[in-house]
């Protein structure tokens, strides 16, 4: 179901600004700039607004959605594919990106090691025997060190134009303060966990004492989880479906690093190669009136190294130098720039990128380019 139409459709009269889902959505991307999960799963995922969201956020590595609707995040999950531009600059971050259609009354081991998980206007539309396994499942099962539980404030209800009983014709109750307090806390107290409530939609003014239109209860587990009882219950076979699943592309794969450090290498030696060109070629002007002068002092200058020199120069030194119509550019050098020195680490790592990427010198150490056109043009 569309979650946020339905939304829409009530709140002609109390205009929430940002809409509500928004405001939701805005809550949980602040709880993940504050804790940076790695690992962040969202039951009740739908049209996968949310995960798309938090694919933007740098800290996490991996995203899962679960529904018990298939063909609604089939609809959009397109958005979770990987675009041409993350391929031509690909993050030093990894990422996967994975859907599911299951059940939340299920275990499965795909969803242990999660570090948040959200479950947002999920509960009330569970059934009396789903919602008496989702403790269980949630808390006990999957154990994550957030979890984030949203649902309608009933009391708000009244407020809001055309709502008689529930909010949206799939809710199978709706809860006021008192009754999702009382049941979180001793969902809290049973598995371990703390729990603070807040909200979000604030009522008009005079009308506080109804709170949020959207209550929010985020549980901490107390404990770290121990390897014990993260395997006591883990069932021996999956239960939930995949239908979606996204790879990144990423610097830690090795392919992806090699392109960029490439890339940047040729780059910054392109650059360093015109400027030392442009260097000599200005020295060559400075004896422009006098021909003879010219060549003996410009062409020593091209050729200021001899071969045996000049491969101790490339061993020794960082400079990069002209040796008859080959420029050389130490990786030493190159090695010193912060994006390459940040993406390879060492240098010996850069040497291993470059090899056979681009033309080195005998002994691997400078990338060379070859001036002979330049001189031409000049």
């Amino acid at each position: 179901m569309d979650k946020n139409f339905q939304e829409e459709q009530f709140t002609g009269i109390i205009k929430f600004t940002p809409p509500l889902y928004k405001q939701r959505y805005q809550f949980i991307k602040d709880l993940v700039g504050k804790y940076k999960p790695k690992k962040v799963a969202d039951l009740g995922c739908a049209d996968c607004t949310l995960l798309w969201m938090l694919k933007f956020c740098s800290c996490i590595e991996v995203l899962a959605g679960l529904d018990i609707c298939a063909s609604v995040m089939k609809e959009k999950m397109h958005r979770l594919s990987p675009l041409p531009g993350d391929y031509l600059q690909p993050a030093e971050r990894s990422l996967t990106v994975t859907l599911h259609h299951g059940s939340v009354a299920h275990k499965d081991p795909c969803m242990l090691g999660f570090d948040l998980v959200t479950c947002i206007e999920l509960i009330e539309h569970l059934d009396q025997s789903e919602l008496k396994k989702f403790p269980a499942v949630v808390f006990g099962f999957m154990a994550p060190s957030i979890v984030v539980i949203s649902t309608p404030n009933s009391e708000f209800n009244p407020l809001l134009p055309g709502v008689t009983l529930f909010r949206h014709p799939d809710h199978k109750f709706e809860w006021n303060r008192a009754q999702f307090q009382s049941w979180a806390l001793e969902t809290a107290r049973r598995y371990d966990y703390s729990v603070e409530f807040t909200g979000v939609g604030h009522p008009p003014t005079g009308m506080e004492n109804v709170g949020f239109c959207t209550q929010i209860g985020v549980f901490v587990r107390k404990y770290p989880q121990t390897s014990e009882s993260a395997q006591s219950e883990k069932p021996t076979e999956a239960v939930y479906k995949t239908v979606f699943k996204a790879v990144y592309p990423s610097l830690k794969d090795e392919k992806y690093l090699q392109n960029a450090v490439v890339s940047e290498v040729i780059f910054i030696a392109q650059i360093i190669k015109r400027s030392l060109l442009d260097h000599l070629m200005s020295e060559h002007e400075e004896y422009n009136d006098d021909p003879t002068e010219r060549k003996s002092k410009f062409q020593p200058s091209m050729n200021c190294f001899s071969e045996d020199l000049g491969k101790r120069v490339v061993e020794k030194s960082m400079e990069p130098f002209v040796n008859g119509n080959v420029v050389y550019i130490p990786l030493k050098t190159i090695f010193s720039f912060p994006k390459v020195n940040r993406l390879c680490g060492t240098l010996e790592k850069l040497c291993k990128l470059v090899a056979g990427k681009v033309a080195l010198s005998s002994d691997g150490s400078a990338v060379m380019f070859n001036t002979e056109h330049e001189n031409e043009e000049n």
